[in-house]
């Protein structure tokens, strides 16, 4: 007993060293700052002497601490209710307002500073108060584990102990592929890694690196629903239109990830990969976890205590040091992505694709805020014990999409990345049980040029073009060389180039005066992308078109298309053969003869025939379903969207996403081996968190038996 009070007055003891050296510092930074800002006074107009001076800033450093650590949060939490860009360009706003009334209610009354001179003296105090505060707490294992708990805002008081068996934290590098991981261990890009991998000072591996293959909607709604739900059924592409409700879904949409969480838990009859005191982090879907923080599938719910979509904020803004140091770090990366994006247009850098507008900003979201919540949240997790953590980090594909999958931009995000997974490793150690960690990605990306800089109009130009219906004169003269009815460099006149493609596509020809009009307001087709699919839809016919229909009613459409230099092949159904395989010169392959005669889909490489027949058993699969040209040379796609790293469709790197996964753990596949879609990466993990006693994920004996099947 006596031990035990020894300890806690030890600790008590070391807390209060702890702030008085905090205090210390302000003060003398505050004195600093003092010295430099001129609209920044300790002293009144008449002169104080250095030990009032000294006092003046000891008292202000004192106060702003304390506003700090008691209205800072109040005033975060009031903020949760505007949106997360906003309030991080409040932060410095606030910080500085909370410094002019800790000078305001200074005794000594001889302080006094400008507003903006207010906003920078708070920022580098919050930022010096952090590094002093981590620095003395990062050699004393009880500080450092509570100061962790404060940045994740986590309290476990009403919780029973954690038991002692194994957690699982899973933490997704999303549109990382497999062969860029591998790179950026073989370049020194991630030393983390490396360890893990026994790729670095020759110790031996803890974690094994394996491939898997996507589905043909290689993408984070497909991906993550099948991971974290046990199903990718009915999910054709990122966005798609849905005839029988008329709307077109879109994975990132709040409501549209609602429904499809929905379906995947109707459809397996469980709650998802976490039902068991797991915690869901960043991620489009819940996966059934009981803690949810930034999770989109419940972003439209009212706020409640079974909605704590934004409880992330919250727990990371609590402290002002933090919302300092990642207010500083946004404005810094936005300023790196406008210094990044004009050096690539000044060298002429191709491919290129505009990256102006408020892209700086979102990408500084994706990169900084973003990535800083989610790893607070995980580290409150391992510290609170939690069973299986599931987080989905997405800075990565958020530059790859503007810069290219293997662009220097993207190597330094990689970097970045590995630090995340060392703090994590590092947090785990001071965890209540032992943590097993498992990184992952949902998909790779394919690099290459859009399909619009490379033919000069768009997917949706070329569907208009090839169904009768007027297209941009932007795209008139690139029509007769993209349809190969003129020689590349050839440019015709605007009537030449008008009379060649009615001509090409069975067009009467158009006298003087005669606007083409189209037979009914509905008559024209949904064109939508994901990356390098294209989805065609006709959305006043109820039910999916088959390719005897489409044929009578636009005869030149899919013939245009499957001959298109920059379509690979499309997928349709057919009255005869079910579902049907087309490409140029007049390929068409029954879907039950693909294995034997690949045809179109030959250089797509193992795998790609099943993953089409899935798709053409949706209920929800498009009219005309159309995947891009792929170069199996370079890897290069054509995206249809305005992306030179893309991921969507088959072809190339997009679909080869990682599993790195502890030794400690069962393989994920056989040797040799390779898991084949994102349902059966679901029936990995679920594994690996049955074994070692870990959680058991209720299953009701059909859903047993359907999986079995």
């Amino acid at each position: 007993m006596r031990g035990v009070r020894g300890g806690h007055w030890r600790r008590i003891a070391s807390q209060v060293g702890r702030s008085v050296t905090v205090w210390a510092v302000s003060t003398l930074t505050m004195l600093v700052l003092a010295g430099i800002l001129p609209d920044f006074q300790l002293q009144s107009a008449d002169g104080d002497s250095a030990t009032r001076i000294a006092v003046t800033a000891a008292l202000g450093a004192g106060a702003f601490g304390i506003l700090s650590a008691v209205v800072w949060p109040l005033l975060v939490r009031l903020l949760l209710l505007v949106p997360a860009l906003v309030l991080g360009l409040l932060v410095f706003f606030l910080n500085g307002s909370l410094l002019l009334v800790a000078l305001r209610i200074n005794p000594s009354g001889s302080s006094e500073a400008a507003p903006e001179t207010a906003v920078i003296v708070a920022a580098v105090m919050s930022a010096v108060a952090s590094a002093t505060g981590a620095a003395l707490a990062v050699r004393d294992d009880d500080a450092y584990r509570r100061r962790l708990y404060r940045l994740a805002d986590r309290r476990r008081s009403s919780h029973p102990p954690c038991p002692a068996t194994p957690g699982t934290v899973l933490v997704q590098l999303d549109g990382v592929g497999h062969d860029v991981l591998a790179d950026a261990v073989r370049k020194g890009l991630m030393p983390t890694v490396a360890r893990w991998t026994g790729a670095a000072d020759g110790r031996p591996p803890t974690h094994r690196l394996t491939p898997w293959r996507t589905d043909w909607s290689s993408q984070t709604g497909a991906s993550q629903l099948g991971i974290l739900h046990g199903s990718t059924f009915d999910v054709p592409a990122f966005r798609w239109y849905e005839k029988d409700s008329h709307e077109v879904m879109v994975c990132n949409r709040p409501t549209s990830a609602a429904e499809l969480q929905r379906r995947a838990v109707e459809r397996t009859r469980d709650g998802g990969l976490l039902s068991v005191d797991g915690a869901s982090r960043g991620n489009l879907f819940s996966g059934g976890a009981g803690e949810q923080a930034l999770v989109l599938s419940i972003a439209t719910r009212r706020r409640g205590r079974e909605n704590r979509s934004r409880a992330g904020y919250f727990a990371y803004f609590s402290d002002p040091a933090n919302a300092v140091r990642t207010a500083l770090s946004f404005a810094a990366e936005a300023g790196r992505e406008i210094g990044q994006s004009t050096r690539a247009r000044t060298r002429g850098q191709r491919p290129r694709v505009k990256r102006g507008g408020l892209y700086p900003f979102v990408r500084a979201f994706a990169t900084v805020v973003e990535r800083d919540v989610v790893v607070a949240a995980v580290m409150g997790d391992l510290l609170a014990g939690r069973t299986a953590v599931y987080a989905d980090l997405v800075a990565y594909d958020e530059v790859a999409h503007h810069s290219g999958p293997r662009s220097r931009d993207t190597e330094k995000v990689l970097q970045r990345l590995d630090r995340c997974l060392a703090l994590i490793e590092k947090v785990a150690e001071h965890a209540p049980r032992p943590y097993r960690i498992v990184v992952l990605s949902d998909h790779g990306q394919s690099p290459g040029e859009t399909f619009h800089a490379r033919y000069g109009l768009t997917l949706g130009d070329l569907v208009r073009a090839g169904s009768g219906l007027p297209v941009p004169r932007r795209a008139e003269r690139t029509l007769p060389q993209a349809l190969g009815f003129a020689r590349p460099g050839e440019t015709p006149t605007g009537a030449e180039a008008r009379a060649a493609v009615r001509a090409a596509l069975r067009r009467p020809v158009e006298e003087r005066g005669e606007r083409h009009r189209p037979a009914g307001r509905h008559s024209e087709p949904i064109v939508l992308a994901s990356g390098n699919l294209g989805l065609v839809s006709f959305p006043d016919v109820p039910h999916r078109m088959t390719k005897e229909e489409i044929d009578a009613r636009h005869p030149a459409l899919l013939t245009t298309l499957a001959n298109h230099p920059g379509i690979g092949f499309l997928l349709v159904r057919s009255e005869r053969h079910g579902g049907l395989v087309l490409g140029a010169n007049g390929a068409e392959i029954p879907l039950d003869r693909l294995d034997t005669h690949p045809g179109p889909l030959a250089c797509f490489g193992p795998g790609a025939a099943d993953a089409v027949r899935r798709t053409h058993s949706f209920p929800h699969t498009a009219d005309i379903m159309v995947n891009s040209w792929y170069d199996p040379a370079t890897g290069e796609v054509l995206a249809f969207e305005e992306q030179i790293g893309s991921h969507g469709g088959l072809g190339g790197a997009q679909a080869k996403p990682f599993l790195l996964s502890p030794l400690a753990l069962s393989a994920p596949a056989d040797d040799g081996q390779e898991p084949a879609g994102a349902e059966q990466v679901h029936r990995v993990l679920r594994r690996w968190l049955r074994e070692e006693n870990g959680p058991q994920v209720p299953l009701t004996p059909r859903a047993e038996e359907e999986r079995a099947a």
